[in-house]
This record gives C-alpha cells, structure tokens and sequence, in this order.
C-alpha cells in the first residue's frame, strides 16, 4: 500500500523542500498539504475536532506555492491539496495553478477538493454558506472547461467564461466524466458529498478514515448508478494515524493509498515521525 503524508507546513515549520526530500529519499508515495488563507479572530464557528482552533491554522503556507518548491526537488513523489477550498478561489485563476504545478511535475498533482468549515473565512471571500457547495460543483465544471483539450465556453449558476486559449493543460487525459488533475473530494459521507465524487471526481478523500466498511458501499453504488468504471474508484483515507491494522483492514476494503498524519512541527520532530511511519512502508 502506498502512504502518503499530510502536514500544516507554516512558517514555523520544517521547509516544504527538507520535507519533500526526506519523503522521496524514504520512499514515501506523497505530500498533500491544506489550506486556510486567514482565520478570522472574531469566530463563531466552532474547531471540528472540538476545543480551542490550533495556531497552525492561521499560519498555513499557500500550499501552490509550497507544493511547487517541492515539485522543483523531487522526481517520483506525489503532490496534492488537501484540500483546495475551491469556493474561495476565482475558478480562472485556480484552474490555470492547478494546470501549471501538475505540468510542471510531471502530472504528480492532485486535487483535493474540500467545502470548508470555517464560515467567517468563507464569508470573507463572499461565499454564502449556504450555497457553497453548489458553488464548488459550478467552480469545478468552469475548470473543466479550461482543462478541455479544445477551446470550450461554459456558462454556469456563479460564473462562465468564453471559449479560451487555455494552456498548459493537465497531464492526464480525461477519465469518463473527469476532466483535469487527478481530483479527489473531501468531506463526510452522504448522498449529497457522493453525488459530487461520482460528477467530477476520481475519488474520495475521508477525513480519518473511520466507518469505511458502512459508508464504502453507498458511494460503490452511486458510482455504478452514475456509470463510472468500479476499477476507477479511488478510496484515500486522509489523516489517520497508520498502524499496521488499519492498514490491513484498508487493503482488506480495496483501498491502495493512504495519507498519514505528521505534526506541524520543525525538523527533527517531523524527521522523528517518519522514522515511525518508515516501519510501515512496503
């Protein structure tokens, strides 16, 4: 099984380039970082893991940026978000970030696509919250859009743009439906989450990875409604803390990757963990 990692690089942190070289030289499968552009000081809405909002939060890295200096010193490691809060971005723009890191690596990119849970930073990028996942659906079909391998106008509920000179392109050719990076959705499970994955989606991202056995079966179903190649389907718990159990019980649900958690932390600390992850590495 491949394990990737995931990380809160800020400033205080290890370097994205120390980092990524230490995960290629141990043979690490990928780095997917987060995203949070500010948090606002007067918040209402609550931390989702309970308790006082940790500091790393409002001092991410923009994970673009991070993500291509480590692409600049790797050759094979995977790079992807995790995740790009697509309704705080203009979809244009983020379409052509999206494009340029995965060209410029090689088609190592994914795309991990999240509707956030923070309402102040939402709101602050004029997302209503309550239409942001609508928003994420007509932001993604505009990217696809951009990504088409001919000039292609779309016109959507928040947004068009006209049939456009749009390059580089994304690496890999589409897949059914998908249009793009390799995308990957984030998010509880539930109908609604998994009509996303099935749209424009190669998978899903679970936050955890906890009641993959219950909610595996319903997204598997959606899948087949939608029409989507069962082989296709990619399933990446995000997150969790490896041991080798949970990593027999993903293999045992058809599951070939996944992210580990490290601590947003300096150097040595972060070298400490992977020296623990290293154990788990096929």
């Amino acid at each position: 099984m491949d394990i990737a990692v995931t990380i809160f690089l800020t400033d205080e942190t290890i370097t994205p380039t120390r980092l990524a070289r230490e995960l290629e030289q141990r043979g690490f499968a990928g780095l997917y970082l987060p995203e949070h552009t500010h948090i606002p000081v007067e918040r209402t809405t609550p931390y989702p893991a309970g308790g006082e909002l940790p500091p790393e939060y409002g001092r991410t890295l923009d994970p673009f940026v991070a993500l291509g200096q480590a692409a600049a010193v790797t050759e094979r490691l995977g790079l992807g978000t995790g995740i790009t809060l697509v309704a705080q971005h203009d979809p244009i723009d983020l379409a052509k970030q999206a494009a340029t890191l995965d060209h410029l690596s090689g088609g190592r990119f994914t795309l991990g696509v999240g509707f956030g849970w923070n309402v102040e930073e939402a709101a602050d990028h004029g997302v209503r919250w309550d239409t942001r996942r609508a928003l994420v659906r007509d932001r993604m079909a505009l990217m696809r859009a951009l990504w088409a391998q001919e000039p292609t106008a779309y016109r959507g509920e928040f947004g068009s743009v006209r049939a456009s000179h749009a390059h580089p392109k994304p690496v890999r050719k589409p897949r059914g439906p998908v249009v793009g990076p390799r995308t990957l959705v984030g998010g509880a499970a539930g109908p609604k989450l998994f009509a996303h994955i099935c749209e424009y989606a190669d998978g899903w991202l679970p936050i955890g990875g906890r009641g993959l056995s219950e909610s595996l079966p319903a997204l598997r179903a959606a899948w087949a409604e939608a029409g989507r190649d069962p082989d296709d389907l990619q399933v990446v718990p995000y997150a969790v803390r490896p041991t080798p159990g949970k990593l027999a019980h993903y293999a045992d649900l058809g599951i070939r990757e996944v992210v580990a958690q490290l601590p947003p932390a300096g150097e040595a600390e972060v070298l400490r963990a992977l020296d623990g992850y290293g154990a788990l590495l096929g």
